[in-house]
């Protein structure tokens, strides 16, 4: 057989187009890295699972053997178990969404869920407009599906309007199709900040006379720490906004058990698609899950993994104050995320290696984009270590962060005078080449 282009594969030259977008993260890269027990880890988001009682699972899959094994150990609905349809509808009714059953299609996880709303929209060279910084695997998906992304600006209460409008007007301008604005208005991943209600108002407006989709993650919703954050996007528009909705965060992501609400013509093809892809989602860990919703005091649950990770939280924000006073960061009232700003010369990177030899890993903040910014941003999790270890975690970084600005410093002081090139040799200096 002929080889095309890669003497490690001999099938090359025979994948379709689209999976040249298939390439690990630079999240998934670090777990390898992470999960070396000598590493403090900042770098992923893993749900502190320990803080859900074990008996309370087991108890959930006890009675469901007993009493339904043989259904839930059977192929379910491509929708979803009813039952647990009606459980999450009380969950988003903690967020002002009013809705039915029927209006919900059960996922493997919210990933999944992302992932069959892009198949569904998206045709190679249509633009998904996504906030800067976004999640980094739902810019994975959309490039997997060849969509380009053009980021939309953020600052400390989310999504800048007025940069929606500008980012709409341009991608038009160029003569491509807009599919969906993709955000995750509540407790950012990776920026930490929430989108306020006015702006949400705004937002939802800006797209409902531009004929765009609203695409709203919202896996941190509940898991504020300073007051209830503003209700969804979807609770007040039903036929523009996709919501996504997931266990992962608040129960935990072994279950892989995620949802979408989307307007009914959607909703309908949501459920083609989710059976295409994988027949049915898992039916024994609906049947736990809804078992675990009706027997336990699951906003108890939720409640006390908000005192976890508040207490987590102000841990790596007191520690960021002590160890790097100098640098600025986002202060989140709920989440998972901090996101950290570095002096304009560091490259969080190509820094990277040595803080690995220091024993602690974050994610550099180009991963968070799907243009090549975010070179001197990076993401700080404090969902998983616990207080002692994010503090000891940080000290770290700080000698990495401190070491790298005085080899800077030393070698702006030692280098020597640029030589003076003629003014024809570049007309302009070079676009971003990392």
């Amino acid at each position: 057989m002929t080889n095309h282009g890669n003497n490690l594969d001999p099938w090359y030259g025979h994948y379709a187009d689209r999976t040249a977008g298939l390439a690990a993260s630079e999240v998934r890269a670090l777990f390898a890295v992470a999960s070396r027990p000598e590493v403090v880890s900042l770098a992923g988001g893993m749900p502190f699972v320990s803080a859900l009682p074990k008996e309370l699972v087991k108890a959930a899959f006890d009675r469901v053997m007993c009493d339904q094994g043989a259904v839930a150990l059977q192929y379910g609905s491509g929708q979803g178990l009813p039952a647990l349809r009606e459980h999450i509808l009380e969950v988003m009714a903690l967020e002002g969404i009013r809705a039915g059953v029927d209006d919900i299609v059960v996922t493997t996880g919210s990933q999944h869920a992302l992932e069959l709303v892009t198949k569904l929209f998206i045709n190679p060279g249509d633009v998904v407009l996504a906030e800067g910084p976004s999640y980094v695997t739902a810019l994975t998906v959309f490039k997997s599906f060849q969509a380009e992304v053009s980021h939309v600006a953020m600052d400390d209460h989310g999504l800048i309007p007025e940069s929606l409008r500008e980012s709409i007007a341009r991608v038009r301008a160029a003569g491509k199709t807009i599919k969906f604005l993709y955000t995750v208005p509540t407790f950012s991943n990776p920026a930490g900040v929430t989108l306020s209600w006015e702006r949400r108002l705004e937002i939802v407006e800006i797209c409902r006379t531009s004929g765009i989709l609203v695409l709203e993650d919202n896996p941190y919703g509940l898991l504020y720490f300073e007051g209830q954050p503003p209700h969804a996007m979807r609770s007040v528009e039903e036929d523009g906004v996709i919501y996504l909705g997931t266990f992962s965060k608040t129960l935990a992501p072994g279950f892989r058990l995620g949802w979408a609400l989307a307007p009914h013509a959607i909703r309908e093809k949501l459920i083609l698609a989710n059976e295409a892809a994988v027949l049915s989602p898992s039916s024994l860990t609906q049947h736990i899950v809804a078992e675990y919703l009706s027997s336990s005091d699951w906003r108890g649950q939720i409640g006390t993994f908000r005192g976890v990770y508040r207490e987590r939280r102000d841990a790596m924000l007191t520690a960021l104050d002590d160890y790097l006073p100098d640098l600025s960061w986002t202060h989140p009232a709920g989440g998972f995320y901090v996101w950290v700003s570095l002096p304009e010369n560091l490259d969080s990177k190509s820094m990277l290696p040595r803080a690995v030899k220091e024993l602690v890993a974050y994610t550099p903040g180009t991963a968070f984009y799907a243009d090549g910014n975010g070179r001197n941003k990076m993401r700080l999790s404090f969902c998983y270590p616990t207080p002692d270890f994010i503090r000891e975690g940080i000290r770290r970084l700080s000698t990495v962060i401190n070491g790298e600005l005085e080899l800077l410093t030393t070698f702006s002081q030692t280098a020597p005078l640029p030589v003076q090139r003629p003014a024809s040799s570049m007309s302009n200096p070079p676009a971003n080449l990392g």
